[in-house]
């Protein structure tokens, strides 16, 4: 009886947690469909600066699909920086694929001087926040001449070292009696990285790819600070240039924003759970 209440208590405890974090997205849709003359009345307290609370409906009273009309159609700054994002992720995750999965396998596979002292600097640097190393960054790519260019997102995150961590996780798993047979029955070293380690390691490359592409796609920090021309901006910096009269508009943008991810999310997801599993392992 007292394990039937506990399973009763924690189902709703994680069921009223997740409530939770879903409630602001079920906030974005609810508001993506109001018009602006009930979104004016909603917020006519916040923009008129008085002592009365905003109003919110979670159904609108006249629901509407103004605001995706006017963002599909009427709205061509939206798509210049909706393929910027595209640009730029399709660029970081090519790079990291070509860099990170490579260094990896060095990691995992060969043993080397400073090998683990290299390692744990890579680690290091995963834990630091952009705000460390922005000046480095900035004073490099402004001796490379690469500010205020695409390039400035795209190279600094194609040598990110999460990548590196996350898949060399998955080839660290290979038995090294694995290895070795491939070696004896006369594959080289490329061969037996193509043959052996790829598909062994193929559910950590994937989850790796996964992360950066989310990271990638809401990325705000280093578009920010490396780029001055706004038709470079990446769809991440679009919202924020929406002034609070258009909140409608703004919810309807975040939308479309959020709708990228969680389709790559719910394709994706039993990938993703299946390579951070992998990698947790070995940790």
């Amino acid at each position: 009886m007292r394990k039937d209440i506990r399973k009763w208590l924690a189902g709703g405890f994680f069921t009223a947690l997740g409530a939770g974090i879903c409630l602001p997205v079920l906030m974005l849709v609810s508001g993506s469909l109001a018009d602006s003359l009930e979104w004016e009345q909603r917020t006519a307290c916040y923009l008129r600066d008085t002592q009365e609370y905003i109003v919110w409906r979670w159904i609108p009273d006249y629901p509407t699909l103004e605001h995706y009309k006017r963002l599909l159609f009427f709205s061509p700054a939206f798509f210049r920086l909706f393929w910027n994002s595209v640009g730029m992720t399709a660029g970081i995750l090519a790079g990291q694929l070509v860099v990170a999965v490579p260094a990896a396998w060095a990691f995992a596979v060969y043993r080397f001087r400073g090998r683990n002292v290299l390692f744990s600097l890579y680690v290091i640097l995963m834990l630091l926040p952009f705000q460390v190393t922005m000046l480095s960054k900035y004073l490099v790519l402004q001796d490379a001449g690469l500010m205020d260019t695409r390039w400035a997102v795209v190279l600094p995150a194609i040598f990110s070292t999460f990548p590196v961590f996350l898949i060399y996780r998955s080839f660290a798993a290979i038995p090294a009696e694995l290895l070795e047979a491939a070696r004896v029955d006369g594959a080289g070293e490329l061969q037996s990285f193509v043959r052996v380690g790829l598909p062994v390691a193929q559910s950590g490359i994937l989850a790796a790819m996964i992360l950066s592409f989310l990271e990638s796609w809401n990325m705000m920090e280093e578009p920010l600070a490396f780029l001055q021309d706004k038709s470079l901006w990446p769809l991440s910096l679009y919202l924020p240039e929406i002034a609070m009269d258009q909140a409608g508009y703004a919810c309807a943008a975040s939308m479309i924003t959020l709708t990228v991810s969680l389709f790559v999310f719910a394709i994706f997801h039993d990938a993703l759970e299946q390579g951070i599993v992998t990698s947790g392992l070995k940790m």
